[in-house]
């Protein structure tokens, strides 16, 4: 089936910090703070990934994340879904930010990065190893991953697009993992489906996203 391209943007996060001056009185027995919520107990789906995970341009709690925690009650399974996506990142990013992934001792991880290698025309080989590495990690931390497959813009030619394409079916047989051949598949290219910019996908949109995760993920899952 022919893909249609996307380009996930680059989003830079912005944090600032505020300090209040004034003066604080002595707590009391009516001030006092609530007692902390129990530990959610759930075993852990981590959604890993840049912008298209992270919900870039949608509205809180209508990402992709979102939604497959949304299937998962809905179908009675006990699952917490963590979503660990960042606009811009790239597998070299992924990388860095991996043990934020493992210190939440998954039991599957949905591991969605390459687009932004792509744009930056950064070497396949590259990319295929960061994939790898995280991979393996994550393998030898106990999770189970689901692969998502992404593709590029024509303008990078037929064969640097050929190789880039091939890498995430080729992972997903060495490693032995499920593969969801194309994430955007059946939003890409409907301008129904896709947010003003043509690369992230809409409310509607991102429906379907959960969609194709869900057709690989649901036969993964076991009543707790």
């Amino acid at each position: 089936m022919k893909h249609v391209w996307f380009i996930p943007l680059l989003v830079l996060a912005f944090a600032c910090k505020q300090q209040d001056t004034r003066a604080q009185a002595p707590p009391t027995a009516a001030s006092a703070a609530p007692p902390a919520r129990a530990a959610d107990s759930r075993p852990a789906i981590v959604c890993f990934g840049d912008s298209l995970t992270a919900g870039f341009g949608v509205d809180p709690g209508h990402s992709y994340p979102d939604l497959l925690q949304q299937k998962i009650d809905n179908a009675g399974y006990r699952y917490r879904v963590v979503n660990l996506g960042q606009s811009g990142d790239t597998t070299q990013d992924g990388l860095d930010r991996l043990s934020l992934v493992t210190a939440e001792h998954p039991m599957f991880v949905i591991l969605e990065f390459g687009a932004n290698d792509g744009l930056r025309g950064q070497p396949v080989s590259n990319m295929e190893k960061n994939l790898a590495r995280m991979m393996e990690t994550l393998q030898n931390a106990g999770a189970r991953v689901v692969l998502a497959g992404i593709t590029l813009p024509p303008n990078y030619g037929a064969d640097y697009i050929r190789r880039f394409d091939a890498v995430y079916p080729e992972l997903a047989a060495r490693y032995k993992v499920p593969l969801i051949p194309f994430l955007l598949e059946g939003a890409a290219g409907n301008t129904d489906l896709m947010q003003q910019d043509g690369l992230h996908p809409n409310t509607a949109g991102t429906q379907l996203v959960a969609g194709n995760v869900w057709r690989v993920l649901a036969p993964l899952l076991s009543r707790q």
